[in-house]
């Protein structure tokens, strides 16, 4: 069996003229990011790797989440091809995974979350939000094969407000 949690990135701060990778998150992000990851213990695998974009807000928001579930920070792994807006990219660095970890922890970019989780997952999510967290398990010991799943739980801030 292989578990997959899709989380977007906290939200963002458009106030600086800065580039698209470079934004940092706002106030807002960074309490929704503390808010999800402090209510996702009981909902993450035992065992499970954190891959995230390498965009400042998604690499921030993935800090945060490691603190707060207590995962070593050095030991998340930044993934260029994680910077996409596409679903197709998504998946096909998913489907990349080595089969020797069962679980991952994905910090990335609307529109390739909400269409991964609706392609792969079976409840369809209109948008997952910012700081949205969706965990999808498939019934398959390889990643290359990952087809309809399961969706296991949606947090998102709102509901948590």
């Amino acid at each position: 069996m292989k578990n997959l949690v899709l989380i977007r990135h906290a939200k963002s701060n458009w106030d600086m003229p800065l580039k698209d990778i470079d934004r940092p998150l706002d106030q807002r992000g960074m309490q929704d990011a503390h808010l999800v990851s402090l209510n996702i213990q009981k909902h993450i695998p035992k065992k499970y790797i954190i891959w995230s974009s390498p965009a400042k807000r998604a690499s921030d928001t993935a800090v945060i989440f490691a603190q707060n579930i207590l995962y070593p920070i050095e030991n998340i792994v930044y993934k260029d091809d994680l910077y996409t807006f596409e679903e197709k990219q998504l998946e096909n660095i998913i489907k990349s995974c080595a089969n020797t970890f069962d679980s991952v922890i994905l910090f990335g970019h609307n529109a390739a979350i909400t269409n991964f989780v609706n392609k792969f997952g079976d409840i369809f999510i209109e948008n997952v939000p910012t700081s949205g967290f969706v965990s999808l398990q498939f019934e398959t010991d390889n990643w290359g094969e990952i087809n309809k799943g399961k969706t296991k739980k949606i947090i998102i801030p709102k509901d948590l407000k």
